[in-house]
């Protein structure tokens, strides 16, 4: 039997991969399982983005191999997007690297500045991919609390306290997953000019800023933050298009240069007519996000009843496309989700996922409609 790598051994399958398998099979057996675990947009992107798509499918260029680096229209895109967002200058040719989701970003970010044996400063509670890649590039894992008491942002007093003598990279999520925290712009100095300090790339992952957030924020708003710093950000939740995989990761040109060395040998560029579909987005106006965030406000205030009537506590002021919830019995994060899933056929996703700092909330997603979240609660009436 051939044996498989050794770093295998150190991560699991992710949580969705295996739990919407059991979800999968509990349908099949005619149970109606309302799904608010998983946030996969149901609504569809602009029309002028599927329009774009369409058009351009007939393109002769667009069956063949693309720029590692996107088409030059799609990073100037890019960089009036976030001149437009997030008042940010981007040098298109430099300082913007599209990517296959900001999923793929956490992989060549790893890859390029960490070696085996260095450290990575990763939030609990925070998204489970910075731990897994951290592993699968053979890094030492260095867990950050995340509590509501600070608002779920880093203390970092108490971060000076660690040793940090191998610690190569940070990483930050705001406005945060799966709190929907946010924070300000003297926060984010805050972080910037400790990991100055201590010679720590951090990376910020910003997908979520312009989801029912009235003030969007980036990294880069802070003066001097592209010596050492880097931010993800992704058209999935932003433009409902999780499945074309575009993202992006922004900083200074050498260290984009690095990850772009990764990148170039790990796929052959992005789906033109996908990238023509991504302008299209990225130069829709405003109305898209008064829209779709309409519609986020009113599912929102659903999932709040919701939460409600299971005995949660929520953040009101939390901004996203999920709600995070306080349990209030002596259940865990897990047997309080699969009571749920068993006696009333919801699925909601355990907060203990994200880390042990996770254990007594629970997460609900944005991403079904209204009707749906009325039967969820129909059930807990019932």
């Amino acid at each position: 039997m051939i044996k498989y790598a050794k770093r295998l051994e150190s991560v699991e399958e992710y949580y969705f991969s295996k739990k919407l398998r059991e979800v999968k099979s509990l349908i099949k057996k005619g149970k109606p399982i309302i799904n608010l675990g998983v946030g996969s947009p149901d609504l569809l992107p602009p029309n002028d983005v599927i329009n774009a798509l369409k058009k351009s499918i007939g393109d002769p260029d667009s069956n063949r191999y693309q720029s590692y680096s996107g088409i030059e229209e799609l990073r100037i895109s890019i960089s009036n997007f976030y001149k437009k967002k997030f008042n940010v200058e981007l040098n298109y040719d430099s300082e913007i690297l599209p990517l296959l989701g900001s999923k793929e970003g956490i992989m060549h970010i790893s890859l390029a500045f960490l070696n085996p044996g260095d450290s990575v400063l990763i939030p609990n509670p925070g998204y489970p991919t910075y731990a897994s890649i951290s592993k699968l590039v053979e890094a030492n894992l260095i867990y950050y609390d995340l509590n509501s008491e600070n608002d779920w942002f880093p203390n970092i007093d108490s971060l000076k306290k660690m040793n940090l003598d191998k610690v190569k990279l940070m990483w930050i999520n705001y406005p945060n997953m799966p709190t929907g925290s946010k924070c300000d712009k003297n926060d984010f100095k805050k972080l910037i000019q400790f990991t100055q300090k201590h010679n720590i790339l951090l990376v910020n992952d910003n997908p979520y800023s312009l989801i029912l957030n009235d003030s969007p924020l980036s990294i880069f708003n802070v003066s001097g933050a592209k010596k050492n710093c880097l931010e993800l950000n992704s058209l999935s939740k932003s433009y409902n298009m999780s499945g074309w995989r575009v993202g992006m990761v922004l900083g200074s040109d050498i260290n984009i240069s690095k990850i772009l060395k990764v990148k170039s040998n790990m796929d052959s560029g992005m789906f033109y007519p996908v990238q023509k579909g991504a302008i299209a987005a990225l130069n829709s106006s405003d109305k898209w996000f008064k829209s779709i965030n309409k519609i986020y406000t009113e599912r929102r205030l659903y999932v709040w009843e919701l939460a409600q009537k299971l005995n949660c506590k929520v953040d009101e002021n939390a901004s996203g496309m999920f709600v995070w919830a306080k349990i209030n019995n002596d259940m865990s994060s897990t047997e309080f989700t699969d009571k749920l899933l068993y006696d009333h056929d919801i699925f909601i996703t355990p907060g203990n996922i994200f880390g042990t700092n996770g254990n007594g909330y629970v997460r609900f997603s944005l991403c079904a409609k209204k009707e749906v979240i009325i039967n969820a609660i129909n059930r807990i009436n019932g």
